[in-house]
């Protein structure tokens, strides 16, 4: 007779919310506050590091919409799109164009038109009001137009670098570029179709915005164009809905995106996890794949996969789990999934104990090591020549030493690739150690009023746990949990304290 819970029917879902939308997110998505300020229309911009379940929010999201019978758009720009600009357009200073109002103004023009266009045909057959207006502007202007937005945002562009203003004709060239930016030709069109959307709702969801980028001119220029467009979309006919979701690290690369944020604050909303969420997540998965375990609270799920208490100094294996993520959803997945594939290689039943558990961290702790390294590419190349420097050594250090292993990779005396030199040749320590912690390398010892905000199990703060840390006065760190199995770290042998090395 088969075990009532079989590891061979647990399933933890697709790490991706593209594939999980038809394997069972639907039914164990979790409605965070993020998800129902976004959907709600109290925010436009969903900001968050990778893996941090955006995609997720804006499938949900377009099924909710669609369910409303609302008019839904979903972009996600392909793969070559940035290396196609590259290609394409001229560098600025070969045109008398600015790039930033160019994709501004492109922006804008294609999102308007792809609107139209699909609001027209999911319309009424006869096109009458601002119906009938949007109609004959489409019929007129954009009978055989490019239909691939990035082929029509390329127009657009093409039209403005077109126009160079010389001495010959100089006003008649400065008008027609002034049109183009203005969108003058929309202008009459903004009212009618502010009210064709007013009688039937029309979202826009624009996702993956990382894919491919290359922090080229044109690459800065399309992503911060498209966050200055929506917002002036979301202002001029704010019956229309355009939402956008921006990579964390993608927005900080970005100065003129930066800058444009900081004066609409309010309609960004930040995308993170606590531990009881995280928990929710994966016990929801669960019970998706056991429906027997439906009833049961979100611990008994967890208990029933995982060992409650591991051999590791009697640690809770949700501590264990969760310590060995930045509280990003598709991390706990990630592990979550090589655990039940290495039950099912070994022929171990559930629970997941901690031979079984440490096994299948070696490969993940690989996997996240070389994912944040790429995640900071731009910001930081060769990060992950800079984490190799850690391969060997004790987790645990005091400022002193970890002030001498940032010197002696500032000095060269520890080799790093030549991409990293860029930013680390030089630096002061103090700096270095501020960046192994924004990218989660490293977690700081908790001290003085802050102790308060430690998680149980664990004394030490991540970036993931606190977004601002005073950094120079805290005297104690350790490699995060993450990161160590691959990179074969040692525990300190003075260290007796089970708090300080989880």
């Amino acid at each position: 007779m088969e075990p009532a819970f079989d590891v061979r029917r647990l399933s933890f879902g697709a790490l991706s919310a593209e594939r999980d939308i038809n394997e069972g997110l639907k039914s164990y998505f979790v409605e965070s506050d993020a998800y129902r300020n976004l959907r709600d229309g109290k925010k436009m911009v969903a900001l968050g590091n990778r893996g941090a379940g955006k995609s997720a929010i804006f499938k949900m999201i377009a099924e909710h919409e669609r369910a409303r019978k609302s008019v839904v758009i979903e972009l996600s720009p392909e793969d070559y799109s940035y290396e196609l600009l590259a290609k394409t357009m001229l560098p600025e200073e070969r045109g008398s164009w600015a790039k930033h109002g160019a994709y501004t103004a492109a922006w804008k023009h294609l999102l308007y038109v792809l609107v139209m266009k699909e609001a027209v045909r999911q319309g009424a057959a006869i096109k009458t009001g601002a119906e009938a207006k949007i109609y004959e502007y489409l019929r007129d202007k954009h009978k055989h137009t490019e239909t691939n937005p990035v082929g029509m945002l390329i127009s657009y562009l093409k039209r403005l670098e077109g126009i160079k203003i010389g001495n010959f004709e100089a006003s008649l060239k400065a008008r027609e570029l002034q049109q183009l930016y203005s969108l003058e030709e929309l202008a009459p069109l903004l009212e009618p179709l502010n009210s064709l959307c007013k009688r039937r709702r029309v979202v826009v969801l624009i996702d993956e915005l990382d894919k491919g980028w290359d922090k080229s001119e044109d690459a800065v220029a399309f992503v911060a164009g498209l966050f200055q467009a929506s917002v002036a979309i979301t202002q001029q006919t704010p019956h229309l809905r355009v939402l956008i979701s921006l990579r964390r690290e993608l927005y900080e690369s970005i100065p003129a995106l930066y800058d444009d944020a900081q004066k609409v604050r309010d309609i960004i909303q930040t995308i993170e996890w606590d531990e009881p969420q995280l928990l929710d997540l994966i016990a929801r998965r669960i019970a998706h794949s056991l429906p027997d375990t439906t009833k049961l609270s979100p611990e008994s799920r967890w208990n029933i996969v995982f060992s409650e208490t591991l051999d590791y100094r009697k640690t809770k294996s949700f501590n264990y789990l969760v310590d060995r993520t930045l509280y990003r959803p598709r991390e706990m997945i990630q592990l979550a999934i090589l655990i039940r594939e290495h039950m099912v290689d070994s022929n171990h039943g559930l629970p997941a104990d901690y031979q079984i558990i440490s096994e299948a961290e070696v490969g993940y702790s690989e996997e996240r090591l070389k994912d944040i390294a790429s995640e900071y590419r731009f910001q930081y190349p060769g990060l992950r020549s800079v984490f190799d420097t850690f391969r060997g050594l004790r987790y645990n250090f005091d400022r002193s030493d970890l002030e001498l292993h940032c010197l002696s990779i500032a000095t060269g005396e520890m080799k790093v690739d030549s991409d990293a030199k860029t930013w680390c040749a030089d630096m002061d320590p103090e700096e270095m150690i501020k960046t192994l912690w924004h990218v989660g390398f490293i977690r700081a010892r908790a001290v003085g009023g802050l102790k308060a905000r430690r998680r149980s199990g664990s004394s030490y703060l991540g970036s993931h746990q606190i977004t601002s840390l005073g950094l120079s006065n805290i005297q104690h760190f350790h490699v995060h949990p993450m990161f160590r199995a691959f990179l074969g770290m040692k525990e300190a042998k003075e260290q007796k304290n089970e708090n300080e090395i989880i």
